[in-house]
């Protein structure tokens, strides 16, 4: 089978790593890739905005299945067109997008669903924002309404932030959107769970944590993902069988009844709280950095997953995983997340020995002249799996000092958690 990849980063290498073990698989592209899936796939520069060029490479290439990687081009209805065009597509509709391409579509949808979330508001008017703020007082999470690259989100822990903050989203700060969801702080532990779907049924994909801010313990701005691990301790059966019945179904019928059933991978971003999940966030993709864990960790063949996911079979599959432990740390450049060095060449890659237990992802990178250089704030994802989390974790750190590229740094905490309380 013919498959094409949309995006460029981490996420979408370690997609076309994983596919490309499959006996199936006959020919690979990814648009526009980076200089690690050149290394495994064929990388065709395109803009994916631009959905009829992406549909004259995906018919000239023969491509059977197209899986987009990333946000924007299913919020904006790449899914829709395909279909129209009778490719098939891996990945929501426009209307089932809005699960993360508006936060307030998604927190309606729980206050009507009684799904459990944080108590909110969404406002466009900055005088009752600011008496929401004044009433429920801080820490206070602020969200732009719309896309935002993973900085739309601040938890403020001061008034004047959180005027600051959402005054600037309602004079449009993101392009997106001018509106501004306000909600509780809820205290507790965060759990990524994912799920892939189809028009009949939903299977489990894998737990993972992640670090979103910058900083060691957990400290500075947040980014788009420092690093991840899986799977995740928290997850117990128990809690898992909550997160199904209180939060994925009743979330998945409410997309069927609204007459736009949810299809692709569903990530659920969530808070634990004394034992009992609240959906934070849904994304309606893989995450990144948790999907280089989870693909490093998947047993059963990716291919055949999608191949069944796409013709609405998936409760003809078991999905199966290793039980080793999996990390990835983010190799950054210097600045991230705010201006970065860029265009720096990375040399020392080839001193790092890639097998089923470690795998370089590249996310912000480019090749020329068989030199690899970064192009992007998140560059590298430093992967390894052992038998417990410490091993692996100690794995990855000693693959980025072989790199020992000076322009970038990391996080040598990622797990922390998890690692200081064994």
């Amino acid at each position: 089978m013919n498959f094409a990849v949309i995006g460029s980063g981490g996420r979408e290498h370690a997609i076309c790593y994983k596919l490309k073990q499959s006996s199936k698989l006959e020919k690979l592209i990814c648009i526009p890739g980076n200089a690690g899936t050149q290394k495994i796939a064929e990388n065709i520069k395109e803009d994916i905005s631009n959905f009829d060029a992406l549909y004259q490479i995906i018919k000239r290439q023969n491509i059977d299945i197209v899986i987009v990687g990333p946000e924007q081009p299913l919020v904006d209805g790449l899914a829709d067109y395909l279909n129209k065009k009778k490719i098939r597509v891996f990945g929501p509709d426009k209307f089932a997008a809005q699960l993360e391409g508006s936060k307030a579509f998604m927190k309606n949808l729980c206050k009507k669903n009684n799904i459990p979330t944080a108590n909110f508001g969404v406002f466009n008017n900055f005088d009752e924002a600011s008496s929401f703020i004044e009433k429920n007082g801080v820490p206070i999470v602020v969200k732009a309404d719309g896309l935002a690259a993973g900085k739309g989100v601040s938890v403020c822990v001061s008034k004047e932030e959180a005027l600051k903050n959402t005054k600037e989203i309602l004079e449009g700060k993101f392009k997106s959107s001018n509106q501004v969801v306000l909600e509780e702080f809820l205290k507790g532990e965060e759990l990524s769970y994912f799920v892939i779907v189809d028009e009949n049924s939903s299977l489990f994909f894998g737990s993972a944590q992640d670090h979103k801010r910058v900083g060691e313990g957990d400290t500075g701005p947040n980014t788009g993902g420092m690093g991840a691990y899986s799977p995740a301790p928290l997850l117990t059966n128990q809690l898992e069988n909550k997160i199904k019945k209180k939060i994925i179904d009743p979330t998945l019928k409410a997309m069927k009844d609204l007459g736009y059933p949810y299809k692709g991978f569903l990530y659920a971003g969530l808070m634990i709280k004394k034992g009992e999940p609240y959906l934070i966030e849904y994304n309606i993709r893989m995450g990144d950095p948790e999907c280089q864990v989870l693909m490093m960790r998947l047993k059963t063949d990716l291919l055949e997953i999608l191949d069944c996911a796409t013709k609405n079979k998936l409760n003809n599959l078991k999905i199966e995983w290793n039980n080793k432990s999996c990390i990835t740390i983010v190799l950054c450049a210097k600045g991230y997340p705010s201006n970065y060095i860029k265009d720096s060449e990375i040399k020392n890659l080839f001193n790092v020995l890639t097998d089923e237990n470690n795998q370089i992802f590249h996310a912000g990178t480019y090749e020329k002249n068989n030199k690899t250089y970064s192009s992007g704030g998140r560059v590298l994802n430093i992967t390894s799996s052992s038998k417990n989390l410490i091993e692996a974790r100690n794995k990855s750190l000693a693959n980025i000092s072989k790199i020992n590229w000076v322009d970038g740094f990391f996080r040598r905490d990622i797990g922390w958690r998890v690692i200081n309380n064994k």
